[in-house]
């Protein structure tokens, strides 16, 4: 049994919590920390049998008792605490982004690298099963060569504008995802990327110097293109499809929703809006990939996403960043010190 300790527990930290003790039979919650213990955080460390709760990271990181820590804090800490939590021998899952520097993430990649100790980070969509079923397609061949990706990616509803310095931006906070999606499917590395960005949802956005729409197009080493869209809200809920043009045929997937009954009347034909929020549509694949690190964990398997991929998708958000702000083709090379 793999004893795991819990590092935040906000929204994320919760999410996981529930679906480890949910779903996830090969790991057993040691001990939690929070910064600021409450008395929800106190039931739900006893419900999850929890024998450590602290107000301090590194109690957990001094037990030797905990194999693995999940890293659910706040995203300035992400780096430091994984590179702490590597150095007292603990294997890592970290929520994304590792950093929003470069500097940052090239550094839990050393660490990593020198302790040879398990380290994953939460691309969760990667797990979701549509878009597993999407890999799987491309990955047997059955559309061919891959020669379009298309992904529409809008949140329903957007954030508090407080959030958005803190952020990074919508391209590395929200189409970070969207881009680690185009590799995932694709099997190509992205050679060159142009981006576009507007203000068209909250002018508070825009005046906390971020952009809430937006539209990426990007060529692949392997001659394919992929397109993004993004929008901070659609008003009919969490709209997430994608779709994968080939040579031989096409595949594509719709969102989830409630159900799927379809009601035909004289009036019209309607169906069931999309679920409304990212933790109900992606609940099942953040259970899914803390299932899978615990699995390489104990069998001494690769993750399946690496701190390479997040500094990947990372470098691919600035160049998104660097192309919508000088309103330019930017080429990968431009990173070549990170490649």
């Amino acid at each position: 049994m793999l004893q795991l300790g819990i590092i935040g527990v906000g929204r994320i930290g919760r999410v996981h919590i529930r679906g480890i003790l949910s779903g996830v039979p090969g790991a057993h919650i040691r001990g939690i920390a929070a910064p600021h213990i409450t008395e929800e955080i106190e039931q739900l460390a006893r419900s999850a049998g929890a024998e450590i709760l602290t107000q301090d990271h590194r109690a957990l990181l001094r037990d030797s008792r905990i194999d693995a820590v999940l890293i659910c804090s706040p995203t300035s800490t992400h780096a430091d605490i994984s590179v702490e939590a590597l150095r007292a021998g603990k294997h890592v899952f970290c929520e994304k982004p590792v950093d929003l520097g470069l500097v940052k993430i090239q550094t839990v990649i050393d660490e990593a690298a020198v302790s040879g100790l398990k380290y994953q980070v939460g691309f969760n969509r990667r797990f979701d099963h549509n878009f597993q079923a999407l890999r799987r397609a491309v990955a047997e061949g059955r559309i061919g060569q891959v020669q379009v990706v298309k992904i529409c990616s809008r949140d329903s509803e957007p954030p508090a504008p407080k959030f958005i310095p803190s952020s990074g931006g919508l391209f590395l906070d929200m189409t970070v995802h969207d881009l680690d999606m185009v590799r995932f499917l694709s099997g190509s590395e992205v050679e060159e990327v142009y981006a576009a960005g507007s203000v068209l949802v909250d002018e508070a956005i825009g005046r906390a110097g971020d952009i809430d729409t937006a539209a990426v197009v990007l060529r692949l080493e392997s001659g394919a293109l992929a397109l993004i869209d993004n929008s901070r809200q659609a008003v009919y809920g969490y709209d997430q499809r994608a779709e994968v043009f080939g040579s031989r045929g096409c595949v594509s997937i719709g969102n989830d929703t409630p159900s799927t009954a379809v009601l035909s009347t004289a009036g019209g034909v309607t169906a069931e809006r999309p679920l409304w929020f990212f933790l109900e549509r992606y609940l099942p694949a953040f259970q899914e990939e803390v299932r899978q690190f615990v699995d390489a964990v104990e069998n001494d398997y690769p993750v399946p996403v690496g701190a390479e991929d997040a500094q990947k998708a990372t470098l691919l958000a600035m160049a998104c960043t660097r192309s919508a702000r000088e309103r330019r083709p930017v080429r990968m090379d431009e990173f070549q010190s990170y490649l």
